[in-house]
């Protein structure tokens, strides 16, 4: 059984998000500063992650969200399926669609995150990717929170190796997130990743002495 130490436990249900029975750790960090990569090396070390991403890709699948976006926004959806492409464009010329398709999601995600927490064994918390949890302020219904960090030029960087963005692009892509020196502030533990992937895994080595009994 994974543990995690009682100093890190410092939330009861009723303040934690969900109202979770079991402690919850965070981990979220910025574009390009690789979570991913994090993710998968915690996996690897037999951890269970819940992935905020993949419970709202989970919840535009059901037929009450089908059913919702095809009765007030009709022109994104066709052929029995949601037409991303243009539900993005939708978002992008107008924040009150935006946010009401948001609120609708994100009005499903605890019953989601409910339903992700049967098949979680042999860990006594919940480890919980979400990518906006400072800007959604939910850092403050967790009892841990990691931060995955590169400093912004290393972001910028990888972005322009990765996608083979343009500079400029890159840093209006930044621009438009929350800094991440500002995150790392705010983070209770940081995973450094603006070096190698092998020092990466001695980071996240370290994480896990650090955190679990």
């Amino acid at each position: 059984m994974k543990s995690l130490k009682p100093k890190y436990i410092k939330l009861t249900p009723a303040e934690r998000l969900y109202q979770l029975d079991k402690p919850l750790v965070a981990l979220t960090g910025g574009i390009a500063t690789g979570k991913s990569t994090v993710t998968k090396l915690l996996q690897e070390r037999g951890l269970k992650i819940i992935d905020a991403d993949q419970l709202v890709k989970s919840i535009y699948q059901f037929d009450e969200t089908k059913k919702f976006i095809a009765t007030h926004y009709p022109q994104v959806f066709a052929h029995n399926e949601i037409q991303f492409p243009k539900l993005r464009e939708l978002f992008f010329r107008s924040t009150d669609v935006k946010k009401n398709i948001e609120n609708f999601i994100y009005d499903r995600l605890p019953e989601a995150f409910q339903q992700a927490t049967s098949s979680i064994s042999n860990q006594d918390f919940y480890l919980y990717d979400v990518p906006l949890l400072f800007e959604k302020g939910l850092n403050t219904k967790v009892d841990l929170s990691l931060v995955v960090y590169a400093p912004e030029e290393v972001q910028l960087a990888r972005l322009i190796d990765r996608d083979g963005s343009k500079k400029e692009i890159g840093k209006k892509i930044l621009e438009q997130q929350m800094n991440i020196e500002e995150k790392k502030n705010k983070a209770d533990y940081i995973i450094d990743n603006s070096k190698s992937l092998t020092e990466l895994a001695a980071e996240v080595d370290n994480l896990l002495l650090h955190i679990l009994g």
